[in-house]
């Protein structure tokens, strides 16, 4: 099968590592029913201190981990774990570090929305992902991110791995989820982004973003082509914003319509 017909899904939540809430549902099911459809998957997420590693069947991928990534002149090691989900047999990777994903007991819901880190935690998930998906040598024709840790990387993706022959010529989806970031985000985000080559003119628009975690979609959507609404509540002007783009969109009611709408709009791209 030719990389035509795969799709690099990268979820903020996938059940059964987390509890079975509609966008873990929606993690698991999606990936499973575009493999039915002939589409060739993988899947990414964060290690989330409550994903119970032995239950699950975990392991570490030595040959994938290792690298150290620097923000805001701090080193993280990047520590990468796989797991099978079944029946399917798709490979979910895991993207883990001590200092950002152990369970915290102030942690709001199951991904900790509300941790006054959730800028670099964004951050090291988006380039802990792409620097892991480049290493696999497996090159997508469409990726899919869900869910507000992994808005950052349409933005990544365009501007530091642009030239990288694993994500040439592949489409970039952002699909706007249920939940969102709680505020206020640390006022240094934007500084974070520009320490990492993410230049002014790209992030101007965005400087109340501490403060309006709407932008973060946006930017999201900027940088992606094209975009799914998943979730029904989504403001007006978000989606509003989508149609002035002129980028194919998928509204949330034909997004719910079934697994269908997705691969019809995953062979349109």
């Amino acid at each position: 099968m030719t990389n035509n017909n795969r799709i690099l899904f990268i979820s903020q939540e996938i059940a059964p590592y987390l509890p079975a809430d509609p966008a873990a549902s929606l993690g698991r099911s999606l990936p499973q029913n575009m493999q039915e459809r002939g589409f060739e998957v993988r899947t990414f997420m964060p290690k989330f201190g409550n994903v119970n590693e032995r239950r699950n069947q975990l392991h570490e991928v030595i040959r994938l981990s290792g690298v150290n990534i620097i923000i805001d002149d701090n080193d993280h090691p990047l520590i990468i774990k796989v797991a099978s989900l079944q029946p399917s047999r798709i490979q979910v990777y895991f993207i883990d570090n001590d200092d950002y994903f152990q369970k915290l007991d102030s942690d709001s819901d199951a991904v900790g929305s509300n941790r006054h880190d959730n800028d670099e935690r964004a951050i090291f998930f988006a380039r802990g992902t792409l620097e892991t998906a480049k290493k696999l040598r497996w090159d997508p024709k469409a990726i899919l991110c869900s869910g507000w840790i992994t808005a950052l990387i349409p933005m990544y993706l365009k501007r530091m791995y642009n030239d990288d022959p694993s994500f040439k010529g592949a489409k970039m989806v952002y699909q706007v989820m249920p939940g969102k970031l709680e505020l206020p985000v640390d006022e240094r985000f934007l500084t974070k982004l520009k320490a990492d080559g993410i230049s002014s003119r790209d992030i101007k628009k965005f400087s109340a973003l501490a403060h309006d975690t709407d932008l973060l979609h946006r930017m999201a959507i900027d940088f992606s082509h094209a975009v799914i609404f998943q979730d029904p509540d989504a403001s007006p002007e978000l989606v509003e914003y989508v149609k002035e783009s002129g980028k194919p969109y998928l509204t949330a009611e034909q997004a719910q319509s079934g697994p269908d709408a997705y691969a019809d709009f995953f062979k349109s791209l």
